[in-house]
């Protein structure tokens, strides 16, 4: 038993020796030096020992960067109101006509329609459909005296002068000109979207006041129109 023993021992003996040598190879290594990193402070010294802020890049020369690389951007030009006078009467077709006329100027930008009815006060009927028809408007009425209702004398001239006056007591407390084109829009007749887009683009041209285009009704040629004048 003992020899069984011993011989067991003499075996492992060489490979404790060779553990034990290595574990000492490896304490005496000497360890990797720890570089220390370098330290920035975020204050400098200034006169007599203050601590002044450092700052990175400097606001002015970041700021000219920033303009440099950022595309300056031209203003829209403003587009001019439109200011859509129409005089209207009681009749069975008027409320149809107001929406077709109404159906149109949804679609124009910077539209205000000026609605003058023929009458010594304003009808429940026009007062709702403005109401809902969603646009910027302004209900004005006057009474047509009747001396001027006989056969072959103009038509609807009290109701366009009475648009024209609102329109120059709106205007005329104003410092600054605001550009605008004044248009008769009759109830019974029909506008194509293109004449809106002349009259955003077109008068006044050359210094001009006032400009000229065309009017039709329904079924019938195109007629010149006076579009009116920028205030």
């Amino acid at each position: 038993m003992k020899s069984v023993l011993f011989t067991r021992f003499f075996i492992l003996l060489p490979w404790i020796l060779i553990v034990i040598i290595m574990l000492d190879v490896d304490t005496r290594r000497p360890a990797t030096p720890i570089t220390p990193r370098p330290y920035f402070s975020p204050y400098a010294v200034g006169r007599w020992g203050a601590r002044l802020p450092l700052r990175r890049g400097g606001p002015a020369h970041g700021s000219e960067k920033r303009n440099q690389s950022r595309p300056h951007l031209q203003p829209e030009p403003q587009l001019p109101t439109i200011y859509a006078i129409t005089p209207t009467y009681s009749r069975p077709v008027q409320k149809a006509e107001l929406t077709r006329l109404a159906n149109t100027f949804r679609q124009v930008a910077q539209l205000h329609w000026i609605l003058v009815e023929d009458a010594a006060a304003r009808s429940e009927l026009v007062s709702r459909f403005l109401a809902r028809a969603g646009l910027p408007s302004t209900h004005l009425h006057v009474p047509t005296p009747r001396r001027y209702k006989r056969p072959g004398l103009p038509r609807a001239t009290e109701q366009r002068n009475a648009g024209l006056a609102w329109l120059r007591q709106r205007h005329q407390h104003q410092q600054r000109a605001q550009p605008g084109v004044l248009f008769f829009a009759d109830d019974d007749n029909t506008y194509s979207l293109e004449l809106f887009q002349e009259v955003e683009a077109g008068p006044p041209r050359l210094g001009a006041r006032a400009g000229v285009g065309p009017r039709g009704r329904p079924g019938c040629s195109h007629k010149p129109l006076a579009l009116g004048l920028h205030f």
